[in-house]
């Protein structure tokens, strides 16, 4: 069929072809015809001067000789005798009427129409319309047709041709007629009417036209597929000179189409042996197939290579031909270079190529190339056998090649649709060996749960896929999500090496948490069988054990375990050893022994740690002990050398308390003030007011002491200052006689200076319910408590405790509104907590990341202690991170990379963000470190995000290979984050693409289309793929008509 197919479009082409060749044999013709009339003409001319006179003088003898002439078809001699007689005649009326001026009037015409002068043309048609002369009509119209036939006005020929039929034509004229009328038709592609008039020369073997009317009758009647016509045609023209390089295109086909294969193969090869055919490309390709048929792999290759190298575009089938025939002769990367081009399409050719090119792939050792042909192989249905062993080598070579997902799903689908085939046991094998490499722990956490009874070795995997997910989740800060994986893994046998691990992350998590009496035995046991990766080691273990102990306010437990991690202080401390060191001075302090403690403090200062400005701190607190003038001076010197501390509020604030003890009320007001002025610390605001309002009213200026608490009252509220706010004014209305405007005052600040008896038994008998656990019951009475007093006394009581109490239940909705409503009020007792719990639950289980970035941000100004406010920075970052907020999540980011003490999990959050930062403002170079510290710190979704990042920075630099290498490293490394493994699989196919490597790009793409589980990331790699499959059919050899 592929031959027919090929016959069929040649015979199309060749239509236009052979007119070319007529148009271009004609000229040579006419020229030819030219050079053999010239010695005539020479000869002539003299003779023709010589006679003029006698001409002139003797017209007949004229007319005799110039008709003479015309009988031999020297026309352009006859021409200027008849010329001169029709002007001589012209004049003379009679003779112009006369019989011998038509007739010397119709030889002027006709010598004319044959020099091609187009002078003549419309004289000629004047004459075939008006003489009464039909024989001259019937002759003329055969002079002009041929006229206009050489002048290939094809159509006004056949009219003319017509006209002048063949009554008074010579035997010549009129073989002449048919043949010029029969290639007219066929140049009309007329081929019926063409082909008789092409059949009546040939039955005149002395005719001139005899050999090209054989050509076009072969021609036509192969076209019409009378190929025993053609041939017998073909045969009489196949070694004229003209036709021996085109006929034996048509006679190799002949045979082709009787069935003589092996006949048209030698024959075609015996005449491209010849050299010089014009179908040389075509008869190469019909050799190459026949020999191809004839499983000759070795002659058919010269032939196929030749002819597709020579073709600007091949059919699919030659294409795979040539392939086949490098398979065979295991030329296989030149194999390679041909099927690859022969995907994406569903029918049997397609699956028979991409298998091939697999199997060609692997035998030159490119599995990653292999594993893509497979995958097209697979995805096919044509051959069921390939489609088998395809799918199989797809799950081997996923595997083989770190791609433990899609091994995961390729393997569990082969053995579901084949379970009984010969690859069965291999494929099981390789599923186990999937599980125990796997980093995806999520889906493999999920395979192993679905699996009904799993063999010896996946049972003694699942402790490790349990710790593995667990370890993502602690990153990820699911920490009770976290402990539940650890609880399983550390209940199942064969898990002795994972104990130490389990036991370390189980008191990490319980210390977060603030367990601390279910955190310390973990952390013992871990370190009586203590290992050693990454965050898991004894030092961690110890300085978390020594802060365990440091917030039970044990501190000489604390010491022991800070100082193993300190060690003698050094200028290169890390910082785990520095704030170690800090803390262990700081259990000094706390046991009063005051001289190691400012010793410790003294190191720190002479080493000029980033805490230097803590340990001056601590100094001046312990100073205070003897001499407030000395404590004053080093807060003082605080202030100055650390103007940009955090500790510069509490230092102003520990100043001012300190005059105030020592009554010197002037001066606590300077550093009141410096409080009440700074930026962000409100927690210590009220209390700054509270304050100022004491130093004014022992300085007898009550006015500005009730302005001080009127301000407290009216910012502040909610907070603990706010009620001894109130009885300290009340006292001074009091004292001066003015209980009435007290009672004004009160009124004004919100307060009700007669509590409703009916709001405190409201809430007594929610909260009896409350102490006695009996929750259930105390919600509601909380909720009934709110409906009828949403301001009352005890508001904040109320909603913080059944907010608690939902918590406890995971109603993250209910609870989180209670906890904004008294975080927004803060500050009160209650803020700190309620800031923290409204910030984690909008972020972590309601994911309202707007609401979470403005609680995480009044934490931030509010927290009261180093832990609390650390994990306000992380959440804003975290928040403003999931809001793509950059510009501020930068500068954020920086200020919690200069805070000390900071763990890793800090580290990756704010290198992460300022990376981005960068990236938004399209600054790759500056961005790339940041993202190479997170992915050094993590292998958590901030670390698979930060690769893919630094792989799409070296893509927009062009760095294709680099880009390559790191996209790789999402997808091997991070499997557990599958919209970064698929995002770096899209990134895959762009550098592929880029570079040109089709077939690769087409393999990313349809694996994506076929397997991504992100609709719409599945989508733009359909999208994608559609624009792979345009570029590549643009500079394809591949024909897109096959």
């Amino acid at each position: 069929m592929l031959i027919l197919s090929v016959i069929h479009t040649c015979l199309e082409q060749s239509l236009v072809i052979e007119e070319n060749i007529q148009k271009l044999e004609r000229v040579i013709n006419y020229f030819r015809m030219k050079r053999l009339l010239f010695p005539f003409l020479l000869i002539f001319f003299f003779s023709a001067n010589a006679q003029q006179t006698l001409y002139l003088n003797d017209p007949r003898a004229a007319y005799k000789q110039a008709q003479e002439y015309y009988q031999k078809q020297y026309y352009s001699l006859a021409y200027p005798i008849f010329k001169e007689l029709e002007q001589d005649q012209q004049n003379k009326l009679q003779v112009k009427e006369s019989f011998e001026y038509q007739n010397v009037h119709f030889y002027t015409l006709v010598c004319s129409l044959n020099q091609d002068d187009s002078a003549s043309v419309a004289p000629a048609k004047q004459f075939i319309e008006r003489e009464n002369n039909a024989a001259k009509a019937q002759m003329l119209s055969y002079h002009l047709a041929e006229y206009e036939f050489r002048h290939e006005n094809y159509e006004s020929a056949l009219h003319l041709y017509e006209t002048a039929g063949i009554d008074n034509l010579s035997n010549a004229e009129i073989a002449n007629e048919k043949f010029h009328q029969g290639y007219a038709y066929f140049i009309k592609k007329d081929f019926d009417r063409a082909k008789p008039l092409m059949d009546a020369i040939r039955q005149l073997p002395g005719d001139p036209n005899y050999i090209d009317a054989n050509y076009y009758y072969g021609y036509i009647s192969f076209y019409q597929k009378k190929y025993s016509d053609a041939s017998a045609a073909f045969a009489v023209v196949e070694n004229d000179p003209k036709y021996s390089r085109i006929v034996p295109y048509y006679i190799a086909n002949i045979y082709l189409v009787q069935k003589q294969k092996e006949k048209a193969v030698s024959y075609a090869a015996s005449k491209l042996n010849t050299g010089d055919q014009y179908y040389d490309a075509e008869l190469r390709e019909l050799t190459g197939h026949g020999y191809y048929e004839q499983k000759d792999f070795a002659k058919a290759l010269p032939y196929l290579e030749s002819y597709v190298n020579k073709s600007k575009k091949v059919s699919r089938q030659d294409m795979f031909e040539l392939s086949y025939c490098y398979y065979q002769l295991k030329n296989y990367n030149k194999a390679i270079e041909g099927f690859k081009q022969l995907g994406g399409k569903e029918d049997s050719l397609a699956q028979n190529a991409m298998y091939l090119l697999g199997d060609s792939y692997l035998k030159t050792g490119q599995k990653a190339n292999a594993r893509n042909a497979f995958l097209f192989c697979a995805s096919n249905s044509s051959y069921p056998a390939q489609k088998e062993i395809s799918q199989f080598h797809y799950g081997k070579l996923s595997y083989e090649l770190g791609y433990p997902d899609v091994a995961l799903t390729s393997l569990r689908s082969f053995l579901a649709e084949y379970p009984q085939s010969t690859y069965t046991a291999e494929a099981k094998e390789l599923l186990l060996h999937v599980l125990a490499n796997t980093s995806n722990y999520k889906d493999a956490l999920a395979l192993m749960d679905s699996v009904q009874n799993p063999s010896a070795n996946a049972r003694a995997l699942h402790a490790r896929i349990l710790y593995g997910r667990a370890t993502e989740l602690i990153n990820d800060g699911m920490l009770q999500n976290a402990n539940e994986l650890l609880d399983q893994a550390m209940k199942l046998p064969g898990n002795t090496a994972l104990l130490p691990y389990i036991n370390f992350w189980k008191g990490e998590i319980a210390y977060r948490s603030n367990r601390l009496d279910e955190a310390i035995p973990y952390f013992f046991a871990y370190l009586k069988t203590p290992v050693s990766q990454d965050e898991v080691n004894p030092a961690n273990a110890k300085y978390t054990l020594g802060y365990c102990y440091l917030k039970k306010e044990n501190y000489n437990e604390a010491q022991s375990f800070f100082g193993q991690v300190a060690g003698t202080a050094r200028i290169n401390a890390s910082s785990l050893e520095q704030d170690a060191y800090i803390r262990n001075a700081d259990c000094y302090y706390m046991n009063r022994d005051y001289g190691k403690a400012v010793a410790m403090y003294n190191k720190v200062l002479d080493y000029s740690w980033p805490s230097a400005d803590y340990a001056t701190y601590q100094k001046a607190m312990v100073a205070g002990v003897n001499s407030s003038a000395e404590k004053i001076s080093l807060l003082n010197n605080l202030v100055r050398k650390y103007p940009g501390s955090d500790l510069v509020p509490d230092a102003n604030m520990e100043i001012a308390n300190t005059y105030l003890s020592d009554e010197n009320f002037q001066q606590s007001l300077t550093y009141l003030k410096n409080v009440l002025n700074s930026t962000g610390n409100d927690a210590l605001k009220p209390r700054a007011y509270l304050r100022s309002g004491i130093a004014y009213y022992n300085l007898q200026n009550n006015k500005e002491a009730l302005n001080q608490y009127n301000q407290l009252l009216k910012l502040y509220p909610n907070s603990v200052e706010a009620q001894e706010a109130l009885e300290n004014a009340k006292a001074i209305y009091v004292a001066e006689g003015r209980s009435s405007e007290y009672v004004n005052f009160a009124k004004s600040m919100g307060v009700s200076i007669s509590a409703s008896q009916e709001d405190q038994l409201a809430y007594q008998e929610a909260e009896v319910q409350f102490n006695n656990g009996n929750f259930p019951v105390a919600q509601q009475r909380f909720e009934d408590y709110l409906k009828k007093f949403p301001d009352g006394k005890y508001s904040l009581e109320a909603n913080y405790y059944k907010s608690e109490m939902y918590a406890s239940q995971k109603n993250w909705t209910k609870a989180v509104t209670g906890y904004e409503t008294v975080g927004d009020k803060a500050p009160n007792k209650f803020a700190e907590k309620s800031l923290l719990q409204a910030a984690r639950l909008n972020f972590f289980y309601i994911k309202d990341y707007g609401k979470a970035e403005a609680y995480y941000a009044k934490l931030k100004d509010f927290a009261s202690s180093q832990e609390n406010k650390l994990e306000a920075m992380r959440g804003l970052l975290r928040s403003q991170y999931e809001l793509q907020h950059w510009s501020n999540a930068g500068d954020n980011a920086k200020e919690l990379l200069s805070q000390k003490g900071i763990g890793s999990d800090d580290k990756i959050i704010g290198n992460m963000i300022i990376g981005k930062s960068y990236l938004v403002d399209g600054k790759c170079d500056q961005a790339l470190p940041y993202f190479k510290s997170v992915v050094s710190l993590s292998r958590a979704t901030y670390g698979a995000e930060a690769q893919y990042q630094i792989a799409e920075c070296q893509f927009n630099q062009n760095r294709l290979k680099d880009a390559e290498k790191s996209a790789f490293e999402v997808i091997h490394k991070s499997g557990s984050y599958e919209y970064w493994v698929t995002k770096s699989y899209l990134l895959l196919g762009d550098i592929y693409l880029k570079e040109k490597d089709y077939f690769n790009a087409k393999a990313t793409f349809q694996s994506l289309v076929e397997n991504a589980k992100i609709e719409e990331l599945r989508v733009q790699a359909e999208q994608k793929l559609d624009q792979v499959k345009q570029e590549e059919a643009q500079h394809s050899k591949i024909s897109n008509d096959n």
